[in-house]
């Protein structure tokens, strides 16, 4: 497959096109620019696309994908998740990032018939027709409650899946899973099951031709030459299960040295979920006694929290609770916990 080609079977709004300048042409007529402009520069002569990270741990920066690895990407979802000419699949994503991009990519380069809808916050309410294949952030995931029997498979990134979240569509005919992975990765190099299985627990499963392994921080290293030139190395803390199984256990630099104990925010959250309806997560804050201190910052009003109900370890336990009007959030809704934090420092 070139630059300037497509699968035989690939549609967009059931239609069939016949040359590259038909296709762009429908796009610029039928979408938002940004679908159209992506187009283009895919079947360019140019060899790389230009993509931005996310910005949810840092910066945002844009980066050079090379279009060999795009497709690879897209060819090793397919396999995994079986989804081979003819799919029919949704874009519910906005095409500006690199969840939508890679939706098209895997459509142009599988053959999909794929629908593009506006990315909005509740997709499927008004949808009359039934996917086989879907990608959503986990705030479109809980609005698609009611309307899940719509998707086949759904995988979710963009944010931690929680566990309150997953008893919502845990009896659901939809398969939802959970991604990992980054830009640098383009999009998800492993994905984890969250509902319709037998066994448990459930790891993150990397995809063909993925290699993992840690460092001496306990970080993920990610040795994938289909899709990368460089071994990725992660702020991710993982345990591996085996060589293609690991779990996640949150961000190396969100780790919190608590009295000489190791905290992980992101497990901590998991079992907070239980009582907090609200968007929230917990930190370490500078203390002369612990060295840092565990902090909880809510997006929402003041209120009290029992944390009797659920089993959290002495150390676990909040010392101080934050309530911020909002988070400030990426332009894909990512909370930026450090600005965050950075504007309830400067209040108090």
């Amino acid at each position: 497959m070139t630059n300037t080609s497509f699968h035989k079977d690939f549609k967009l709004q059931g239609k069939s096109f016949s040359t590259v300048y038909e296709l762009l042409s429908f796009t610029k007529k039928s979408f938002d620019d940004d679908v159209y402009e992506f187009l283009n520069v895919w079947f360019s002569s140019k060899d790389n696309i230009v993509v931005q990270t996310s910005g949810s741990t840092g910066v945002p920066k844009p980066i050079l994908l090379k279009k060999e690895y795009v497709r690879n990407s897209a060819i090793a979802t397919g396999k995994f998740f079986k989804t081979y000419a003819k799919t029919k699949a949704l874009l519910c994503l906005s095409p500006v990032y690199i969840a939508g991009k890679l939706m098209l990519v895997r459509a142009l380069t599988l053959g999909w018939h794929l629908d593009i809808i506006q990315p909005i916050s509740n997709p499927l309410e008004k949808l009359k027709s039934d996917y086989d294949f879907c990608a959503m952030v986990p705030l479109q995931l809980e609005n698609s409650i009611p309307f899940l029997s719509k998707i086949k498979q759904l995988i979710v990134g963009g944010g931690v899946v929680s566990e309150a979240l997953i008893q919502k569509f845990k009896s659901s005919s939809c398969s939802v899973f959970a991604t990992y992975g980054m830009t640098e990765t383009i999009t998800h190099i492993a994905v984890k099951k969250l509902n319709n299985y037998t066994l448990q627990p459930q790891f993150y499963k990397v995809l063909a031709n993925v290699k993992i392994y840690k460092d001496s921080r306990n970080c993920l290293i990610i040795d994938a030459p289909r899709i990368s030139s460089d071994i990725v190395i992660t702020n991710d803390v993982v345990e591996l299960i085996s060589d293609k199984e690991f779990r996640w256990l949150g961000r190396y630099d969100n780790v919190i040295n608590s009295g000489a104990i190791k905290l992980y925010p992101e497990k901590i959250e998991e079992k907070l979920a239980q009582v907090i309806n609200e968007r929230f997560f917990v930190a370490g804050k500078p203390d002369t006694y612990l060295g840092e201190k565990l902090i909880l910052i809510i997006e929402g009003k003041q209120r009290k929290i029992d944390f009797n109900d659920i089993l959290l370890t002495k150390y676990e336990v909040p010392k101080t609770i934050f309530f911020i009007d909002k988070f400030v959030e990426t332009p894909t809704q990512k909370i930026q916990r450090k600005k965050t934090l950075n504007l309830i420092f400067k209040a108090v």
